[in-house]
């Protein structure tokens, strides 16, 4: 699983066994998973998606740590509404970009170019863009799905030019013997040449060297989301402004 669904699920552990008063899950049932299930839907006023999440997360304990099943469940469940996706017009993206710089002008050209998701943006290596056939490739995205997406004309040449920038910090890297970067999956054991090869680095690669949050390891990662996401939310108070 991704880090963010790990902690996400470490997170619904803590709350399920205080809500419990710290008693232990594996003395627990199903009945006190619908307990907790329903407090949060008819107390806490959580939204259905929310609630899922807790309970994806509390099956998951049960059948994959403690190995038992939950049978029974039986919790209140909060309405679910159906409401439609804000979208931002074809006019609307185009006063947004003016007010985006350098590789955060980049991203949002490939995020609204391409249709693709802020963190599957972030994940991008090298080998997944084809300038020759202006193509990306997003790898294990949404539903851990491959999908193959044209480049619009107008990134082309930002990109060709990111890319030779990109290089230069992927020479350094392996000029000064800098940490490798991580690979998905088992992928590093299987091929541990990969952590330093040109195609596996990251195509918006993070100023600094950080710790693996997983293995402590130093690494070269890619940027945080919290960077373009803080670009986007500055140029869209500036645009709406103008």
């Amino acid at each position: 699983m991704s880090l963010h669904t790990e902690d996400s699920y470490a997170g619904w552990y803590r709350r399920f066994v205080r809500y419990h008063q710290m008693k232990h899950p594996g003395e627990m049932g199903a009945d006190d998973v619908s307990a907790f299930l329903t407090h949060l839907a008819v107390i806490e006023n959580v939204a259905p998606s929310t609630q899922n999440q807790a309970l994806n997360a509390l099956v998951f304990l049960y059948r994959h740590v403690l190995e038992k099943d939950l049978e029974g469940i039986d919790a209140v469940r909060p309405k679910k509404g159906r409401k439609l996706p804000v979208v931002l017009s074809v006019e609307e993206v185009g006063a947004l970009l003016p007010f985006c710089t350098g590789t955060g002008l980049l991203q949002t050209r490939l995020l609204y170019g391409c249709g693709i998701r802020l963190n599957e943006c972030l994940h991008l290596r090298a080998k997944d863009i084809d300038l020759d056939r202006q193509t990306l490739w997003v790898r294990a995205g949404k539903g851990n799905k491959d999908r193959c997406l044209e480049l619009p004309d107008s990134v082309v040449s930002p990109l060709r030019d990111h890319l030779r920038h990109v290089r230069t910090i992927y020479d350094s890297d392996r000029k000064n013997a800098s940490p490798r970067v991580y690979l998905p999956f088992a992928y590093e054991r299987k091929e541990p040449s990969a952590t330093t090869s040109w195609e596996w680095f990251w195509l918006f690669p993070s100023k600094r060297i950080s710790n693996d949050p997983r293995t402590g390891q130093a690494r070269r990662h890619h940027i945080h989301s919290n960077t373009i996401g803080s670009l986007l939310k500055k140029a869209a108070r500036k645009s709406g402004k103008r």
